[in-house]
């Protein structure tokens, strides 16, 4: 296709359809918030640990060892994983366990797995 085919050549608006994207679009505050939800979770390293989480509720040094990288490592993105409430955490003796927040975050993984292998 030609570069012109992508793009309307000539400026009509059609105010019917305008109208009716703008009273069913959800809040641009919402939207914000939606896309640094997906900035987490562009993270390779990030969603390399969220799978594995998947499959059970770690500790840091497991973590570290099931992935291959420093406890330094995983503790900071487990860090911006927690603040995005993608994972939660609770203390058992001196271990801290991680595992998946909740559902939805289940739920997203899976789809963007089933999307890519489509």
């Amino acid at each position: 296709m030609a570069r012109g085919e992508f793009c309307c050549t000539e400026n009509v608006i059609h105010e019917g359809a305008v109208a009716q994207v703008r009273a069913a679009m959800h809040e641009a505050a919402a939207l914000d918030t939606v896309a640094g939800f997906f900035r987490v979770l562009g993270d390779g390293t990030r969603m390399r640990i969220i799978s594995a989480l998947l499959v059970r509720e770690l500790c840091v040094c497991d973590i570290a060892a099931a992935l291959g990288m420093t406890k330094s490592a995983v503790s900071h993105q487990l860090g911006t994983l927690r603040a995005a409430r993608l994972v939660k955490c609770r203390r058992e003796g001196k271990s801290v366990f991680y595992s998946i927040a909740d559902d939805h975050v289940i739920k997203m993984l899976e789809g963007g797995l089933e999307h890519v292998h489509e």
